[in-house]
């Protein structure tokens, strides 16, 4: 398994360097020194690489995630550990933030690209609705507002960390800030 996991690393610093189309197996299988056949003995193709490569990293964002928030009872404070938590994840492992930008532009990884996608905002959506629930929020669509809420963090962390190699903790501050802010201020948008 160490193997499987070497190549995994190498294909993932490879395409986000370079981009999954110009990346080959061969320069992958060459850049780790192995042939071929070791390649194909874990993966059947480049692009089901690429797709463990999606899926598991989403996974260990997640993880860390929720492990960040699990004995967190007020919903406001678990929004903001998690939008830190993300962020500091995103900082250690530019790599995938890179994957997951790219990867949502290609076939046939868009899909899981919005899979991972809906698991982040259904996460969130979570957490809006207790603060909705508990008054820390004005009822309004909690759907929409995990989308804004998602939708800034991947904004604020594509210019501020993947841009511009500013510190984790300052994209952080500034999107804590906004979305929680933002969220506790909002009246609810009239329906017509």
């Amino acid at each position: 398994m160490q193997r499987r996991a070497q190549l995994l690393e190498c294909a993932t610093e490879m395409f986000a360097e370079r981009g999954y189309h110009e990346t080959s197996v061969a320069e992958i299988v060459d850049r780790l020194g192995v042939g071929k056949g070791v390649f194909y003995w874990y993966f059947s193709s480049k692009e089901e690489l690429l797709a463990e490569i999606l899926r598991g990293s989403s996974l260990d964002l997640r993880r860390r995630q929720q492990a960040s928030i699990r004995d967190i009872a007020d919903p406001m404070v678990r929004i903001e550990i998690g939008i830190r938590t993300s962020m500091q994840w995103f900082y250690e492992h530019r790599k995938y933030f890179a994957l997951f930008q790219s990867a949502a532009n290609i076939e046939p990884f868009a899909s899981v690209a919005r899979k991972n996608s809906d698991v982040a905002i259904a996460d969130a959506v979570r957490h809006i609705k207790d603060a909705i629930v508990e008054g820390q929020i004005a009822d309004q669509d909690p759907e929409m507002l995990a989308q804004a809420v998602v939708g800034v963090i991947e904004k604020l962390t594509r210019v501020y960390i993947f841009d511009r190699d500013e510190p984790a903790d300052r994209a952080a501050d500034a999107t804590v800030s906004f979305c929680l802010n933002g969220l506790c201020r909002l009246s609810p948008i009239p329906v017509s």
